[in-house]
């Protein structure tokens, strides 16, 4: 249903899974294996496989805070984002990479839930590109609000809510776990 009918192909894309977001992360070992066996089934079919890397004072480029987690590596011609805020399209050329390889429909992973991969599904979704998120392949910290605790786990599990069938005229969000999704 995405917008862009001609752009039929889906690219899996993995989000800021670096060193210095992931380390303390909610099921760090559990989310990282997903996501490598995701990328792996991905490059099987023939999906292209799309990396995004934050850097911020906290993590500047080629510091080990800004490596992605040693368990998973890109391929050599696997679009790599470099990005500076939430959102992975604001001031990057993800749209361009979109374009050029006729995505109109991204599979959703990696961290932090409640920042960087909910703006992407956001900004992705407004432009009329679908989402599917998966469920058990994204992850966070535990974070605190006025004095009230956060769990990491119902921070997921709230991101997971509030994108299931998530609709807007031209695109949709999609809610699944990563041993049902259809690449």
């Amino acid at each position: 249903m995405s917008a862009y009918e001609d752009r039929p192909n889906k690219a899996l894309i993995v989000i800021d899974v670096q060193n210095g977001v992931v380390d303390f992360s909610r099921d760090r070992n559990v989310v990282v294996a997903k996501i490598a066996g995701l990328v792996d089934r991905a490059r099987t079919a023939g999906v292209k496989v799309i990396w995004v890397q934050h850097s911020e004072d906290d993590m500047p480029i080629d510091s080990e805070y800004w490596q992605i987690v040693p368990e998973l590596k890109p391929a050599t011609g696997e679009p790599i984002i470099h990005k500076l805020w939430r959102s992975s399209f604001e001031e990057t050329d993800l749209e361009e990479v979109l374009e050029t390889l006729k995505v109109g429909h991204l599979i959703v992973t990696g961290a932090q839930s409640n920042y960087c991969v909910r703006h992407t599904i956001h900004a992705a979704i407004e432009r009329g590109i679908d989402i599917t998120l998966i469920e058990d392949a994204h992850t966070t910290l535990d974070e605190s609000w006025n004095g009230t605790a956060i769990p990491a786990e119902l921070i997921v599990a709230e991101l997971n809510r509030a994108c299931n069938n998530y609709d807007l005229p031209d695109s949709r969000v999609d809610v699944i776990s990563a041993d049902k999704v259809r690449l």
